[in-house]
């Protein structure tokens, strides 16, 4: 989708999306993911969402990425941190004490820019994305990561009821994408809830993504 979209969204504070508690997918799966104290997740399109003080409270380094520097600003407001900012290529970097969170387009993230990733959680990037954008979104995460176990929540209803974001994504839907990086599990799902239950009706799922070779 064209950059305006997300900037207005955000700058217009139309960001139904964003939630006001952590993600009850991450709580239910978190763990599923074998995390040590220390170890780094990277969460794509993080916006300013709370599950980023979560996952630093459960002992995580973060990495993210995000479109809106509006929205990343929030973000440590809301964590109560004052940033150091740099610019990095195309990217600016905000970053503090475990934390280092970009503005800008993750098309335009390498791995050297990234760095170390021991998990991925993408509970809003894949899904903002439309088909033409997340055939090349799922090769892409797949390079800078180094296929980096995921925990990947998406959803399943009527694309007829609605037009996305967020998009519905199916698990045949997420095997078409990462069926050449990852083998697929289901961690847990539950019906959709809160302002996108008055949109549409269906399922959110969060899926266990273990990259190939390793074992599950």
């Amino acid at each position: 989708m064209e950059h305006s979209f997300w900037h207005e969204r955000w700058n217009e504070d139309r960001t139904a999306f964003h939630q006001a508690d952590v993600d009850a997918l991450l709580l239910l799966c978190f763990d599923k993911l074998s995390l040590n104290k220390g170890d780094r997740i990277f969460v794509p399109l993080c916006g300013k969402t709370l599950d980023l003080a979560w996952l630093s409270a459960q002992g995580c380094r973060l990495v993210g990425i995000e479109l809106s520097r509006k929205a990343i600003e929030q973000a440590f407001v809301d964590m109560g941190i004052e940033p150091e900012i740099s610019q990095q290529g195309k990217l600016t970097l905000f970053q503090s004490d475990g934390i280092d969170l970009f503005v800008g387009d993750v098309f335009d993230l390498t791995a050297d820019a990234l760095g170390q990733v021991d998990a991925i959680y993408d509970r809003a990037a894949l899904v903002a994305l439309p088909h033409e954008m997340r055939i090349d979104y799922a090769p892409h995460m797949a390079k800078i990561t180094g296929s980096a176990r995921q925990l990947l929540l998406t959803f399943v209803y009527d694309q007829a009821e609605m037009d996305g974001p967020p998009f519905a994504v199916d698990g045949d839907g997420v095997d078409a994408l990462y069926g050449a990086w990852y083998r697929r599990k289901l961690g847990a799902s539950k019906p959709i809830t809160g302002s996108l239950a008055e949109r549409c009706t269906g399922t959110e799922s969060a899926w266990l993504l273990e990259p190939l070779g390793q074992s599950s």
